[in-house]
């Protein structure tokens, strides 16, 4: 693979990580429990320090990071959670899920990535990455089934609920 492909990947994968970023963001943004939303927070700062440091591989292969703060998908998504909250008025289950369907999008691309013939010592990068990825969508994908039962239990509201 060239550098340029390198390169290429490389910024693909520091726009989906600004992309979980802002996504993380915004679920934090609409979430009322105040653990979900510290989780958030905390998952933004990793997805921005991801970013960075794929900025420092690109810039160590002599290319330009992408500048781009969000892929049409990621501004698409954020927008979806946006509209999904009005409507359920800031449901933590359902915006539990939609950060779960925004973690699906980043593991499809990082697995895409990893496909690719990367050297190795951006590959090391790239693979210990996905595994931070693998396991956000992990504890998110169990503080959502989480949600849905404290949402099926009467007289319970997800959004009152502690994690």
């Amino acid at each position: 693979m060239t550098n340029a492909q390198t390169i290429r990947t490389l910024n693909e994968l520091i726009i989906v990580c600004r992309d979980g970023e802002n996504g993380f963001h915004v679920c934090a943004e609409h979430v009322r429990d105040e653990q979900l939303k510290t989780l958030f927070l905390e998952r933004a700062s990793a997805c921005a320090r991801a970013a960075v440091e794929l900025q420092n591989l690109v810039l160590e292969l002599g290319g330009e990071p992408a500048r781009e703060t969000s892929s049409v998908f990621g501004t698409m998504h954020r927008r979806w959670i946006n509209v999904r909250a009005t409507f359920t008025g800031d449901d933590d289950a359902t915006i539990v899920a939609e950060c779960e369907r925004g973690e699906d999008y980043a593991l499809e691309i990082y697995r895409n990535a990893l496909d690719d013939h990367l050297p190795d010592f951006v590959r090391r990068i790239v693979l210990q990455q996905f595994e931070g990825v693998m396991n956000n969508h992990d504890q998110i994908r169990i503080l959502g089934s989480e949600q849905l039962a404290l949402r099926a239990l009467p007289g319970r509201s997800a959004r009152r609920s502690s994690v």
